[in-house]
């Protein structure tokens, strides 16, 4: 069946309605004619985009589009591209072992390409090695919450309860830039008397909007959760009935926390006592609050313990499994929570299990009909397999999809060197990213409004992505990519085209699974404007009605409590020194997504962010004798990166900030993971600045 079949006729009409290409909340949108207009009828963004979403229709007819595969940078036919492609796995795999060769996914992958990225990995390659840049998302999130509640969905409430709550405290998030039409919901809780408070180093746009701004030293956001979780149940805010009832592990957290006095946890992370007295007053006398966590809190190598440490709060105070409260996870990118639930994680399969539960292999493997002996075991996470290629003991090649390392890795120097070691590089884009550049093979795929597919959005929401224009000639799905190598390699009749077709094998993988799909349909999505998972097949013609809120009745652990884990503060894994005397943070700009290979190559995001900055204190401006505007150069111990300097008092002085859309920022940044998420410290890094001399060159 061709891509325009794989819906109803309704569902996939050129023009008709679909799902921005960008970040979690998936907003609504039409497009046709290369216009965009926002749909009314996703509660997410209800009629609202940002400027990413007004301006994506661009990207259909960008003049750097590829449409012809590449080889060594020579255009070449697709079956010259895919003979090749398959010839050299099959050499490198015969030399080598299956483990030779490498897959590496995308959060913003449709759950039916995630799903089958997986399933090629495991049973056409027979490898072990995949896994996605979701990796370096919500790693931190997904494990804290998992080991907290026993399953892992950003939001366990629809996002319109945000606006019922009466306070909310977001640790470590900027939506006001990162996804603009999140704000409305925060505006309407504000507007209904409802307070806000941020903590965040910065004086972000999203903190501008609070009532309570946390300064943080970056990298103490763990230090910050303990002393709040030590105020609450100092002065009386600790549920006990709930605490009693819902939880087991309090004790010891209690006594753990008994360290974290307000004095020392202001001496640690630069906050205020009384600002961290008000905080816990907010949200502890609220009928109805929240405790959201984004990147800043989660990408640390101690970021599942920092993410635990806010649910110990959440849960101390009585929030989560109560409607219009709880503990909730702001996801980032476009389908980061279905990309994590179905495969393309290195420990996981369809449905979040666990790729090491013989129940799970056993189930699994008999959709994909074939013998749970033959299914790999577990593989490396996204970082250490980055680290891997092209070493003796790592894989000889690389297929990527839907990711752009060279760009958004950490240490991303040393990534690229081992992405250049490789015997073959296989890279699936739609433009030429500065990862596709190095690769051997490039595969022109179809992009978001030119394909059908379902993404689940940051509130467990399954949506569906209505093919809204055609694709160009030549360009082609990753489901057919994926096809024609599995042809080639003996096993193509597993491998199925048609979006609807994985999506309904997809629904039998899942199928008792935690992420259960097995009650969920195209159709119902359709009709449904989403269906909330875990929703599984019911016998009979009453339909399950999705699961909107998870965690009413208990959790999904096994006896239905939630664990408290005592957890304790450390320092960044690398502070600052004489050498480096900064704290580097990182992040996005509204204007900019990811790596900026899509935004990028729009007109209006370029010229409203063309390049990149350094955002620095006015005091620590002075005594380097920059101006904004002047150059910077940014140093850490694993490279350096230049950009321009904007002087404003919204950072701490201690404090760098560099947006990582452009190339070079992830030069700087510290590649130590987090021993249960493998999460690289994104966040926190040591630093040092100087300005440029107007060539370019250093300053002496």
């Amino acid at each position: 069946m061709s891509q325009a079949a794989a819906g109803t006729a309704a569902d996939t009409t050129v023009g008709s309605a679909t799902h921005c290409p960008y970040c979690a909340l998936q907003c609504g949108m039409y497009v046709a004619k290369g216009e965009i207009t926002p749909r009314e009828d996703i509660p997410a963004n209800a009629g609202g985009l940002c400027q990413k979403g007004w301006t994506a229709a661009e990207l259909l007819t960008s003049p750097e589009r590829l449409t012809t595969p590449l080889l060594h940078g020579s255009p070449v036919s697709w079956d010259e591209a895919l003979d090749y492609v398959a010839a050299r796995i099959e050499a490198i795999r015969t030399e080598h072992g299956p483990d030779s060769v490498a897959v590496f996914g995308g959060g913003g992958l449709t759950n039916e390409k995630a799903y089958q990225l997986g399933k090629f990995a495991r049973v056409a390659l027979r490898t072990s090695q995949i896994d996605y840049n979701g990796r370096f998302c919500m790693s931190s999130a997904a494990a804290a919450v998992n080991r907290a509640f026993g399953m892992d969905r950003g939001l366990p409430f629809p996002i319109t309860d945000i606006a019922r709550a009466d306070a909310v405290l977001f640790a470590g998030g900027n939506v006001a830039e990162t996804m603009p039409p999140f704000v409305r919901h925060l505006n309407a809780m504000r507007s209904r008397g409802g307070r806000l408070v941020v903590a965040d180093p910065r004086l972000t746009q999203t903190a501008k909007m609070a009532d309570l701004h946390l300064q943080v030293t970056p990298g103490t956001d763990l230090a910050l959760a303990l002393g709040l979780l030590h105020i609450a149940i100092a002065d009386g805010y600790a549920d006990l009935d709930y605490l009693a009832a819902r939880t087991t592990g309090f004790e010891e957290v209690r006594t753990s926390v008994s360290a974290w006095w307000p004095e020392r946890v202001e001496r640690v992370t630069g906050v205020p006592v009384a600002h961290m007295r008000e905080a816990v007053r907010i949200l502890g006398e609220a009928e109805r609050a929240m405790v959201l966590t984004g990147r800043g809190a989660e990408q640390h190598a101690k970021g599942t313990d920092t993410v635990t440490a806010f649910v110990n709060l959440a849960l101390t105070l009585g929030l989560p499994g109560r409607e219009g409260s709880g503990y909730g996870c702001v996801t980032g990118q476009g389908n980061g929570q279905g990309g994590r639930e179905h495969g393309q994680k290195a420990d996981q399969l369809p449905g979040y299990r666990k790729i090491d539960d013989p129940a799970a292999r056993a189930h699994v493997a008999a959709v994909w009909g074939i013998d749970p002996a033959d299914l790999p075991g577990p593989g490396r996470s996204a970082y250490e397999l980055l680290d891997a290629l092209g070493t003796p003991e790592g894989p000889r090649a690389l297929l990527l999809f839907g990711s752009n390392p060279v760009v958004s890795a950490p240490r991303a120097g040393h990534v690229a060197r081992r992405l250049d070691a490789l015997d073959l590089l296989v890279v699936s884009d739609f433009v030429l990213s500065e990862t596709a550049a190095m690769a051997d093979v490039v595969l022109p795929t179809t992009q978001w409004a030119e394909e059908a597919g379902t993404m689940t959005n940051l509130e467990g929401r399954v949506l569906l992505r209505r093919q809204a224009a055609a694709p160009p000639p030549g360009a082609r799905s990753d489901l057919e990519i994926l096809r024609g190598l599995a042809e080639r390699l003996g096993c193509g009749e597993k491998f199925p085209t048609d979006p609807r077709a994985v999506f309904d094998e997809l629904r039998r993988a899942s199928a008792g699974g935690v992420a259960d799909y097995s009650g969920i349909t195209y159709e119902r999505i359709a009709a449904e404007t989403g269906v909330f998972w875990p929703c599984p097949e019911t016998a009979g013609e009453e339909q399950h009605p999705g699961t909107p809120r998870p965690f009413l009745d208990g959790f999904a652990t096994p006896d239905g409590r939630a664990r408290l884990v005592p957890v304790d503060h450390r320092p960044p894994a690398e502070d600052v020194d004489e050498e480096f005397p900064l704290y580097l943070t990182s992040g996005r700009v509204l204007a900019h997504y990811q790596s900026g290979a899509q935004t990028r190559r729009i007109r209006p995001l370029t010229q409203a962010s063309p390049e990149v900055f350094v955002e620095l204190h006015p005091d620590l401006a002075e005594r380097l004798g920059v101006t904004s505007g002047d150059r910077v150069r940014v140093r850490s111990r694993r490279g350096a990166a230049e950009g321009v300097a904007r002087v404003n008092v919204s950072i701490r002085p201690d404090t760098l900030f560099m947006p990582f859309h452009w190339e070079g920022v992830n030069l700087l940044t510290n590649p130590a993971l987090d021993p249960m998420s493998r999460m690289p410290e994104f966040k926190v890094c040591a630093a040092a600045v100087e300005r440029c001399a107007e060539d370019g060159e250093r300053v002496a």
